[in-house]
C-alpha cells in the first residue's frame, strides 16, 4: 500500500511538474522596455529612472543612452502628451451647447471631465485673446458618448481656436 501512494506521489508531481513547464512564462519587461512605456504614458520621470537603470544593469546600452538625452530635453512635451491623454480617455455621456459662449463651453466641459473622471482628471482652462477675438465665438452642438479631447476639439473648431495642454492648464487662444 504505501509503495501505490508512493507511486502515485511521483506521478502526481511528474504531471504537476509537467503542466507548469507547459505554462508560458511570463516575461517582465526589461528597464529600457519599461521607460518606453512611460514615454508613452507621457512620465519623463519614470521614464528617466527606467533608462538610468538600464544604463547601470548594461553601461553600453546605446538605445538607452539615447532616450535618457531625448527624455531629458524632451521631458515638459512628453508630460503634456500625458496629460493630453489622461484628459481623452476620459468619456463624456453626453454633453449639449446651444448659443454658449466658449468660457461657458469650456467651463462646463471642464465640470463634466472632473465628475466622470471622479476628480482624477480636472482640468483648467485658460483663455488666451488679447485681441478678443473669442470673445463672440458661440457653441453649439450635441455629443453623446464622446472622449473628452474629441469634445474639446468640437468645441474648438466652432470658436476657430486651438490649444495646447500646458503643465497647469489647457490654454486655448485664436487660430
Amino acid at each position: 500500500m504505501k509503495t501505490h501512494i508512493a507511486c502515485l506521489s511521483v506521478v502526481l508531481f511528474s504531471v504537476h511538474s509537467a503542466v507548469v513547464a507547459a505554462e508560458p512564462a511570463v516575461a517582465t519587461p526589461s528597464a529600457y522596455q519599461q521607460g518606453l512605456l512611460a514615454i508613452a504614458a507621457g512620465d519623463p520621470v519614470k521614464a528617466e529612472a527606467c533608462f538610468t537603470l538600464a544604463l547601470q544593469q548594461d553601461p553600453n546600452n546605446a538605445n538607452a543612452r539615447y532616450q535618457l538625452i531625448e527624455v531629458r530635453k524632451n521631458a515638459a512635451s512628453i508630460s503634456a502628451k500625458g496629460r493630453a491623454s489622461k484628459f481623452g480617455a476620459v468619456v463624456i455621456p453626453s454633453i449639449q451647447l446651444d448659443g454658449a459662449t466658449l468660457g461657458e463651453s469650456l467651463t462646463v466641459l471642464g465640470k463634466m471631465v472632473s465628475r466622470e473622471s471622479k476628480d482624477q482628471v480636472t482640468p483648467n482652462f485658460v483663455t488666451e485673446d488679447p485681441q478678443s477675438k473669442l470673445a463672440s465665438k458661440t457653441i453649439t452642438l450635441k455629443l453623446n458618448n464622446i472622449p473628452a479631447k474629441a469634445a474639446l476639439e468640437y468645441i474648438l473648431s466652432q470658436a476657430e481656436a486651438k490649444a495646447r495642454f500646458d503643465e497647469h492648464a489647457i490654454v486655448v487662444s485664436a487660430r
